[in-house]
């Protein structure tokens, strides 16, 4: 059996869970205030950042909350991004992107799957300090990340 047929009938894996939500937001300080001390999640500090973030968290472009459940919110500073309409009753999306976590064995299985059903790739594998990933887009244009852990 030829190895394209043993791909298209395996689907990526068992993802294990949301990994983060990644959203853009026009002012950071008003959205690190909303997320941190309206809703009360608690912003990553020092070790706690990822530190693939570092860099853009000391450059003031990125913070990072967890829910309770563990949940990470990324909020990516794009002051220019505007959405589509400024009614905010209108359907758009600021979000940056959806994270699945995979288990490490799992990640280059999930890779074939993508490439053999032909899925657009936006960018990876990449390897970072934090584990492997590759951004996709859904069939509706939407990011998407799957990722595992370092080895």
């Amino acid at each position: 059996m030829d190895s394209s047929a043993v791909v298209s009938q395996r689907s990526i894996g068992t993802l294990r869970q949301v990994h983060h939500f990644a959203l853009n937001v026009k002012d950071l300080q008003v959205s690190r205030h909303f997320y941190g001390e309206i809703l009360g999640l608690r912003e990553l500090t020092g070790t706690e950042v990822p530190s693939t973030l570092l860099d853009m968290v000391k450059a003031g472009r990125i913070c990072n909350f967890v829910t309770p459940d563990g949940l990470v919110l990324d909020l990516f500073w794009e002051p220019d991004l505007s959405p589509p309409d400024p009614d905010p009753k209108q359907a758009f999306t600021r979000a940056n992107h959806l994270a699945f976590d995979i288990a490490p064995e799992g990640f280059e299985q999930a890779v074939e799957v993508l490439k053999f059903h032909d899925v657009a790739i936006a960018e990876g594998p990449v390897t970072r300090p934090t584990g492997r990933g590759i951004y996709f887009y859904d069939p509706d244009g939407f990011l998407l990340e799957i990722r595992c852990d370092p080895v």
